[in-house]
């Protein structure tokens, strides 16, 4: 019985996220597992095949620790309504129109990623707009952040949204003078429309799936959280199907609580939930507040030109309290989303009043984007071993919606990674893909370096005391993001872990800061196979 041989990778720079061994030049993979790293010249013997590196340099594959695959994967089908494809409502009108040409009346016009602040007129699209480029069909267009919805003057009348029609729990129809729905729908209010838009079949689906997957390993990305499906479709199933098609990535998987939480029967079964399988259940998410670029973060001190505009608290404490009493009884992670100091504040309180309920290294309450978190917020969190997945993109990307609704100063303040890792919290980076206002949402290298030099895409200084190195940057994205998406051997180069691993372009280690973007994947592996390049 022949037994395959093990593959020595040399002439390399390695670096590894192990912090035990952090250089190396050489290192050996067996099946799917990493059989040693370290100097070529103390390579144990034996008879390998040999990949010769060329000198380049490899770092571990990115973990992806907050996005929604499924939801990135969809989008990817509709208008992008971002820059460099659409910088004016004028573009928007045109694609949209360009839409409605290819299709009949009474369709429904998707389209995804708009920031008031990158378009030309500087204000957010409002039904008349939308109007002009089709008013025969419902069109709708989401914001970047996900939690506002834009939708034109027959999308309304389908949803039956009018003068009168009462703000529901939670959300809010934006109205004109006279008191007329714009079109702008925040938080809770975009429930409206969702039951309306059309369902992508299961079979479709999981084809997006796959094709994502090719999208995420051109990339250098070999493992994610689908942090919060927006729907309570079989999300579980859809990643075996898409496993079964050839989608490669690893996946820690996040219900969204909203939907299942007046389910009684609902459970996750023991066996999906070891993070040592490709695809695992990781826990529940809830969302607790709104984004800063929408102005709907729950906030501890006003927002910028305000004294009395705090936000929205989004999640009952019912909601929260079932999401807890699962989590615990499950021993299953439990995901805020909480921007806002004051939303940051209540989940921590609430979750520091328990004890640790589930039983290794990976972190029972892990906080979403945690833009503004209080210096007590900051110390619960290293005490109980809690955890915040955060997004340097963010600022990098929406400046000018920071800008106006935090003002510069308070601006420099947000994502205070050196800060948080300097007092010792367990932090991880991510892109929220695709409710980023970046034209390719999931690319890790302008989120890189977002971190590293602390300057928005125009060059904003968003707060240099903040910034981290790169050695620490591609930690953060790597090994801390495997460990609080609980993906097991993952996310460092060591023996025993899964052999998943980038070779890159340039040395990212030593490129210019401001050139980090600029570098790109020649090739990934995941379990020793090459999946791109």
């Amino acid at each position: 019985m022949s037994t395959m041989k093990a593959t020595a990778y040399t002439n390399g720079k390695i670096f590894t996220s192990d912090d035990a061994n952090l250089y190396a030049d050489a290192m050996l993979v067996e099946g799917e597992r990493i059989k040693w790293v370290g100097k070529e010249a103390e390579m144990p013997a034996g008879d390998y095949e040999t990949v010769d590196l060329n000198g380049k340099r490899v770092i571990p594959g990115f973990v992806d620790a907050h996005m929604h695959p499924i939801m990135l994967a969809d989008f990817s089908k509709k208008i992008s309504a971002l820059p460099p494809v659409v910088n004016s409502l004028t573009d928007l009108e045109q694609k949209i129109a360009e839409v409605r040409d290819k299709q009949e009346a009474g369709e429904w016009i998707q389209g995804w990623g708009y920031d008031e602040g990158k378009l030309a007129e500087k204000r957010s699209p409002n039904r008349y707009d939308l109007d002009k480029g089709c008013s025969d069909s419902p069109v709708i267009i989401f914001r970047t952040c996900g939690h506002v919805n834009c939708v034109n003057s027959k999308a309304l009348e389908l949803a039956g949204i009018t003068k009168d029609t009462p703000d529901p729990q939670g959300g809010e129809i934006d109205r004109d003078e006279n008191g007329e729905p714009t079109g702008v729908l925040r938080e809770n209010a975009r429930s409206f429309i969702t039951p309306l838009l059309p369902v992508t079949s299961d079979e479709e689906k999981i084809e997006e799936i796959v094709d994502l997957g090719e999208l995420l390993a051109s990339q250098g990305i070999t493992g994610v959280a689908d942090i919060g499906c927006l729907s309570d479709g079989d999300v579980y199933g859809y990643y075996i199907n898409a496993k079964e098609k050839g989608f490669k990535q690893r996946v820690g998987i996040y219900y969204m609580w909203d939907y299942y939480w007046q389910n009684k029967d609902f459970v996750i079964p023991q066996e999906q939930m070891d993070g040592d399988q490709q695809i695992h259940v990781a826990g529940l998410k809830t969302v607790g507040d709104g984004s800063f670029s929408g102005r709907t973060a729950w906030v501890s001190e006003p927002y910028y030109g305000s004294t009395d505009e705090y936000g929205i608290s989004v999640c009952s404490d019912e909601l929260m309290e079932s999401a807890i009493k699962f989590c615990k009884e499950n021993r299953c992670q439990y995901s805020m989303h909480a921007m806002g100091g004051a939303a940051i504040d209540r989940i921590v309180n609430r979750v520091a009043k328990e004890e640790k309920w589930n039983d290794d290294e990976t972190p029972h309450l892990r906080i979403e984007h945690t833009t503004e978190p209080s210096d007590e917020a900051i110390a619960k969190t290293v005490e109980h071993g809690f955890a915040f997945a955060t997004q340097p993109i963010f600022f990098y990307a929406e400046i000018e919606s920071y800008l106006a609704n935090l003002g510069p100063e308070r601006t420099k303040k947000t994502y205070p990674i050196k800060k948080l890792l300097d007092r010792g919290v367990n932090v991880c980076f991510s892109t929220d893909a695709p409710a980023t206002s970046w034209a390719i949402p999931s690319d890790p290298f302008p989120c890189l370096k977002a971190a590293v030099t602390r300057y928005a895409y125009d060059g904003t200084d968003c707060g240099q005391d903040q910034a981290v190195d790169i050695e620490t940057a591609i930690k953060l994205y790597t090994k801390n993001a495997a460990v609080i998406t609980g993906l097991k051997n993952a996310g460092q180069l060591r023996a025993g872990y899964h052999a998943d691993f980038a070779v890159l372009s340039e040395d990212i280690l030593t490129v210019a800061p401001e050139d980090i973007d600029k570098v790109k994947v020649e090739q990934t592996y995941i379990d020793g196979q090459r999946v791109f390049g």
